[in-house]
């Protein structure tokens, strides 16, 4: 089916009607740490990207230590998945109704690349948690998210026997395990060097 042009193009470099995400995508010079990809064209301001890497951020008064302490080159990892949702320009034909009080729109079945998703479980596989899907069920009465009652703290390698449990169940289903390698022009990439530009481009064009 030949899509006409303008719907195509809506899916294009857009941000998503989220909590934190700007109206539209532009430079930004400032941008902090891991999420400094992104400063060409970020859906995300200086602020968020900052917020994006402290252990309890105000951006979602989300805990990762909520089982003990998370291991750094674990915690990479989701500061990098939080930049890249609240950055990235090119989500456009994943973007997704929401009906929480806190967003309109979600991300779901982003197709992300082998090697980002192997990596992140391979380097979070020690840290501990006590849930499968860490967009509810959480104890909220402190103001963070604490283990539900009865919730017992064990590894990722037991709650994610593999990197695609851990992709598709942790945000429930926002990602999409896949075969494609970075590069393939196939998969979004969690990272990539911007020296080379932003892979992420012509993948969100080739899905739109």
């Amino acid at each position: 089916v030949a899509w006409p042009a303008a719907t195509q193009d809506s899916l294009l470099n857009i941000c998503m009607d989220a909590k934190h995400h700007k109206t539209e995508p532009g430079p930004e010079g400032q941008l902090y740490g891991q999420c400094v990809l992104w400063k060409d064209n970020a859906c995300c301001t200086a602020n968020t990207s900052m917020e994006a890497h402290e252990d309890q951020s105000y951006l979602y008064n989300f805990n990762w230590n909520h089982c003990g302490a998370m291991p750094e080159k674990c915690k990479r990892h989701f500061i990098q998945d939080t930049c890249l949702y609240e950055c990235s320009p090119n989500l456009g034909p994943w973007i997704d109704q929401a009906d929480t009080s806190w967003r309109k729109e979600r991300i779901r079945d982003v197709p992300l690349c082998k090697e980002d998703c192997d990596q992140w479980w391979e380097d979070c596989q020690d840290a501990v948690t006590c849930k499968v899907n860490w967009h509810k069920g959480w104890n909220w009465t402190t103001g963070t998210n604490q283990c539900p009652m009865g919730a017992m703290c064990q590894k990722f390698k037991f709650v994610f026997p593999t990197a695609a449990a851990l992709c598709e169940q942790i945000w429930s289903g926002s990602y999409r395990y896949t075969s494609y390698h970075r590069g393939s022009g196939r998969c979004i990439q969690m990272w990539f060097d911007p020296a080379q530009g932003n892979p992420n481009v012509a993948v969100a064009q080739y899905y739109a």
